[in-house]
């Protein structure tokens, strides 16, 4: 694929997620999968689009700079514009000379004489006389969002829940990469064996402090080796695995994921019973139920009956005190995920939050009476909003004096998470700067002892 050609498919990504909110993931993830890109144009790609999402509110504080604000701008010209700038501060390898030409190629291809002159002298400009500081900027929240690229009110409310510090040093993690992380089926391999697999490999890789199954990739595709294609092991953030972990399912348990899709965690949970027993998954949408049956079957394990379903009517279907244990991986904003989903932060606001914290207190007020007396139930989100964590769970419980926190939850943390700034009296939230994961909540209850 040519450069120019290479740019224009970036370009018609950006303006998908942008205009469409399509999420980055998965319209990068269809371009590489349609064979219209070269394999060493697939990291550019990759790339450009992350960034050039990731770092938006930047670089529009950037273009201003430069642009008349009664100028009224086309939204592919600001696009390509923001696309050519990050290239030409964030990326090394590539001279500026050639951004601006390719940048110059495209506003004549697509637009005219006049959109291609405006395009070669804005970005001309700013390669002559450089970006503006934001250390003019004297206000801490409005100094963090556009540093970061985080909206204000979002910046605000982490300051309000968090404080400054910890507010801060979210917002900077959340422009950063994190290293890939994968979890091994342990009934095809140990992690140590897939460790010495991997490093015979070329990859570097370590042993996650998460769970027992995790593997932290530090270099090297996953996906090409081996031991993905066959289902030795599968993609999954390390505070995704802590779920399973803290879970404690054993062989011939009665399990209930209520919220599965794509299920990650649903598959953690039958590796945990040597796929034995049950374990029965829904989704409130049937296209993803398909989602959970595929990575089963990837992995080689059975016993998961997936279905479509909605987890507040689940009473419809089984008896109270059913399962043994209950995992309620509540649909939530998302917000923990941002460095993986940057479009997120753009597309949400509070009353999102606000919306999703009701339907949470519905799910775990309708799931939690199907839970034994001697089960454990998990709640978790991968968001970093109190009202979706802390708050809800505090709701909760004022609510429902049948249940409690199971405190044993906290002691079989492991060691590391112990110390973590993000326990609370009613649980975990793991920070994505604390130890370079997603940002991430959980907590586990059980039903009062009747004494």
């Amino acid at each position: 694929m040519g450069n120019n050609q290479l740019r224009n498919t970036i370009l018609k990504v950006l303006l998908r997620i942008d205009k469409d909110q399509g999420f980055s993931h998965l319209l990068i993830d269809h371009e590489l999968k349609s064979g219209k890109i070269g394999a060493k144009d697939e990291g550019l790609l990759t790339e450009v689009v992350y960034g050039t999402i990731q770092r938006k509110l930047t670089l529009d504080y950037y273009l201003d700079a430069f642009i008349d604000p009664k100028k009224k701008i086309k939204p592919w010209v600001k696009m390509l514009l923001r696309m050519s700038l990050y290239q030409m501060i964030y990326l090394d390898k590539i001279p500026d000379h050639a951004i601006i030409h390719e940048a110059v190629e495209i506003a004549k291809s697509k637009g005219h004489k006049g959109i291609a002159s405006f395009v070669n002298g804005v970005l001309r400009s700013i390669q002559r006389k450089g970006v503006p500081s934001t250390a003019t900027i004297k206000d801490d929240v409005k100094r963090i969002s556009i540093e970061t690229s985080h909206p204000e009110w979002l910046v605000k409310r982490w300051v309000d829940q968090y404080g400054l510090k910890i507010a801060e040093a979210m917002c900077v993690c959340n422009t950063q990469h994190k290293p890939l992380t994968v979890r091994v089926q342990p009934l095809k391999i140990s992690r140590d064996q897939a460790l010495n697999k991997l490093v015979e490999k070329g990859f570097e890789a370590r042993a996650s402090i998460f769970s027992s199954q995790g593997i932290i990739i530090e270099k090297g595709n996953i996906l090409n080796s081996e031991l993905f294609k066959h289902g030795y092991v599968t993609i999954q953030d390390q505070t995704s695995m802590l779920v399973a972990e803290m879970l404690e399912s054993h062989p011939n348990m009665k399990v209930l994921d209520a919220c599965s899709a794509p299920g990650g965690k649903a598959t953690h949970i039958a590796e945990k019973m040597q796929n034995q027993g049950e374990l029965h998954a829904f989704d409130l949408h049937k296209k993803k139920v398909k989602l959970i049956e595929d990575k089963a079957n990837q992995l080689d394990l059975s016993i998961i009956d997936a279905k479509p379903g909605d987890a507040r009517k689940l009473q419809d279907i089984y008896d109270e005190k059913t399962f043994d244990r209950v995992l309620i991986d509540a649909p939530c904003s998302g917000l923990g995920v941002i460095r993986g989903k940057p479009e997120i932060k753009y597309h949400k606001e509070e009353a999102d939050i606000n919306r999703l914290a009701t339907i949470q207190l519905e799910i775990l007020e309708s799931v939690i009476p199907l839970l034994k007396d001697e089960g454990l139930l998990i709640y978790s989100t991968c968001t970093v909003d109190k009202e979706e964590n802390e708050r809800l769970v505090r709701r909760f419980l004022e609510r429902n004096n049948s249940y409690e926190l199971d405190n044993k939850f906290f002691n079989t943390l492991p060691s590391p998470l112990k110390e973590s700034p993000g326990i609370s009296n009613y649980g975990l939230q793991v920070f994505p700067q604390t130890f370079n994961t997603d940002g991430f909540f959980l907590t586990r209850m059980k039903r009062k002892n009747k004494e």
